[in-house]
Order: C-alpha cells, then sequence, then structure tokens
C-alpha cells in the first residue's frame, strides 16, 4: 500500500506509533509490539506527504554542511555557541580552550580526537553539575552517568537507575542539556512516554517544548 520505503522498524512496550526521519533522511517508525504491520503501512501512507516534506528537507539540510578540516578559523559549538579553532605552536598540552579552541600543531593529525577527548570532559562534568541539582529538586535520584557515543539518542535511563548521556550534547545550549536530564531523570518514575511521563517533565521543566522542539531542528549541528 505505502509508497514510502520504511527503512527501520522498531518494536517495544511503548504504547503508540511514532514517526522519524533520520539524518540520513531515512525514515524510523517506532511501535508496539502488537501493531500488525499493513496498520502502520497505513498510518505511513496518511502521513506520506509529511515525510516526504521532511526528507527533502534533511537532505538539503546535510548537504550544506560541509565536513569539519580542523583548520585555523574553522567554528565549532560549545554549549550554544560557536568558537573559532587555532592551530599553534608550542602548547604543554593537546588542547586549551580560552574564548576558543587551540591545538598544537604538532597534533594536527589527532586534532578530531583530541577535541571529541575534551567533549566528552566537559559533558560529563557539565550533565553532571545538571543532573545533581535537578535530582536535588525532583527528589527524582539516579545511580551513575555515564557519557556514550550515541549519535541518534541524546540519552537513556537503564533499569538499574544508571543515566547515559551522548557527548554531543555538550555543543547544545545548556537549557537544551537540562531538558535532556530533566527527561532522562523523570524516566526513573515513568519508564514510558505517557501522558504522565510528559507532566512529570513539565513539572520540573515548564518550557521544556521549546528545548525539545531545538533538538530536533538542529540536531545536524551537534556533530564534528
Amino acid at each position: 500500500m505505502t509508497e514510502i520505503k520504511i527503512n527501520k522498524l522498531i518494536r517495544s512496550k511503548r504504547r503508540t506509533i511514532a514517526l522519524e526521519i533520520a539524518q540520513d533522511a531515512s525514515l524510523i517508525v517506532r511501535a508496539p509490539y502488537r501493531t500488525p504491520l499493513d496498520f502502520i503501512e497505513k498510518i505511513v501512507f496518511k502521513k506520506r506527504f509529511w515525510i516526504k516534506e521532511k526528507q527533502e528537507f534533511v537532505r538539503d539540510r546535510y548537504t550544506k554542511i560541509a565536513p569539519k578540516e580542523f583548520i585555523s578559523g574553522e567554528c565549532f559549538l560549545y554549549l550554544g555557541d560557536m568558537y573559532k579553532l587555532e592551530i599553534v605552536d608550542p602548547l604543554h598540552t593537546p588542547i586549551v580552550f580560552n574564548k576558543g579552541f587551540h591545538i598544537s600543531r604538532k597534533n594536527l593529525n589527532t586534532a578530531k580526537e583530541i577535541l571529541i577527548a575534551w567533549y566528552k570532559e566537559q559533558a560529563y562534568q557539565k550533565i553532571s553539575e545538571r543532573a545533581i541539582w535537578h535530582s536535588s529538586l525532583s527528589g527524582l535520584k539516579y545511580n551513575k552517568i555515564r557519557i556514550s557515543n550515541a549519535q541518534r539518542r541524546w540519552g537513556s535511563c537503564s533499569a538499574k537507575g544508571n543515566l547515559n548521556f551522548s557527548w554531543r550534547l555538550i555543543m547544545a545550549p545548556l537549557n537544551v542539556i537540562n531538558y535532556v536530564v530533566v527527561h532522562e531523570l523523570a524516566h526513573l518514575e515513568e519508564n514510558n512516554h505517557s501522558k504522565r511521563f510528559w507532566n512529570k517533565v513539565k513539572i520540573m521543566m515548564p518550557d521544556y517544548k521549546q528545548y525539545k522542539n531545538w533538538l530536533k531542528e538542529n540536531r545536524h549541528l551537534l556533530n564534528i
């Protein structure tokens, strides 16, 4: 029936069907375990114009993003702001951040790895700080925090109360980080995306929707 290809179908305990356009413009469908395939295809067919529009939007957006070359003057995001990279010599450490990124010329061949390692360190510090803050306000207690390499999933909450966050979040504005932290804290009590879950998120962050939308619209920027 459908003229739109479903590139990936993910079944879980969720209650509703969700359509997601990935960074490569592929269509990901998330559905409850027992949902019949023909019903899913009907939903996709019904939303075909929206899907095509979003896929074209994503393709157009990503073709305009040039790969990073790690040269002086190139800009990189940190907490929502752009900072220039300067290749300098000499440096006692591989990278220094001071109103911009400074990487030693002798480490130029591993500049990307060095920057990612720095991002991961900053992500752990900042996200831990925000998690402690929101946990104390909400009374929601987590176990541990781990920084991951996830590209499509900003955060997750395990059955043991461990919270995982993508290091790429450190490139986003602080309130976007706050939203993802609050989102995962809410999962400690509601392991779903039900109305009760979103009510918990709203209690902790009444304006969460604008930061949720920011992630949807700008996720392509949080990569190097």
